[in-house]
């Protein structure tokens, strides 16, 4: 398997991958959007169940819990931070949720990882600054971890988010 990085326009439930990234609040608890979908499409009881015994999670932070019902084998739920226009230290934070998300993939034995856009719906962060540090976090872990073949797939719903994030990766290269 070769390193990439690809953005595509589905469900990031129904990927086949090892692990899918869950845009996780705090708390573990099942929330809207993107975790929402991951919690149902998984179960939502044992779901829950797995992440109560984990407790919580720190935002930057990611923790691993089974698949369930997914194609994926784990879940692995990031923490980003929620956006409030200021510089409270959100970028190193998000760029944080990735690299630990990535860390904890490669610590399982995942060659594939599928990540939402962390923090860009509910949480407010401006989605051009999300793709950035998104695919810059990537890009470094990558760089860093040149020995680990993983193929990264960003699942985004809208034609429009997916353009926007080919647009950013290409001006990356």
């Amino acid at each position: 398997m070769k390193i990439s990085i690809n953005i595509k326009q589905t469900d990031i439930t129904d990927l086949n991958v090892d692990a899918i990234v869950n845009a996780a609040n705090r708390n573990l608890h099942e929330g809207r959007g993107v975790c929402k979908a991951i919690f149902q499409k998984a179960g939502s009881q044992n779901l829950r169940d797995a992440c109560s015994k984990i407790g919580g999670c720190q935002t930057g932070c990611a923790v691993i819990t089974p698949g369930f019902n997914l194609n994926a084998t784990y879940i692995i739920h990031a923490v980003g931070p929620i956006w409030n226009g200021r510089d409270d230290g959100e970028a190193d934070l998000l760029y944080s949720t990735y690299q630990n998300s990535l860390i904890l993939a490669k610590q399982n034995g995942c060659s594939s990882i599928a990540f939402p856009l962390i923090s860009s719906g509910i949480y407010g962060y401006p989605k051009d600054e999300a793709w950035k540090i998104a695919l810059k976090s990537c890009k470094d872990f990558i760089d860093n971890n040149e020995d680990y073949p993983i193929s990264i797939t960003f699942a985004v719903l809208s034609d429009k988010s997916r353009q926007k994030g080919e647009k950013i990766k290409k001006k990356g290269r």
